[in-house]
């Protein structure tokens, strides 16, 4: 009769598990060093580092060209109510009030969109 032995070694990985996928990138000086000192900082492996910095950091999105205009918009606006304000200060508050209040809601709705 055969005896069953056994393995000597650590039990395989799942395939899930497994870390398969290799990514090359390529860095300029700056970057590479940065690299260097937050990873030293860490006490880790620039591999762990990254894997953490995926699971736990974010990249924000680009600014759009609809969010670039949106934000001109608001430029505008601002040196508009800015003028209001001076009307107020000098005509009064209450004769200025209605164009105020439209410039508001005008300003809300972008602001809004912007959002999105």
């Amino acid at each position: 009769m055969t005896e069953y032995r056994k393995k000597g070694g650590r039990p395989k990985k799942d395939f899930g598990q497994k870390k398969t996928y290799r990514i090359n990138i390529k860095l300029i000086t700056e970057e590479y060093y940065s690299l260097i000192a937050k990873v030293k900082n860490t006490k880790t492996t620039i591999s762990d580092f990254v894997r953490d910095c995926l699971k736990k950091g974010y990249v924000k999105e680009r600014i759009t060209v609809e969010q670039l205009d949106y934000i001109r918009k608001l430029c505008g606006m601002a040196n508009n109510l800015n003028q209001i304000a001076r009307q107020a200060n000098t005509q009064g508050y209450s004769n200025i009030a209605i164009e105020f209040q439209s410039m508001a809601e005008r300003i809300d709705n972008v602001i809004k969109r912007l959002e999105q």
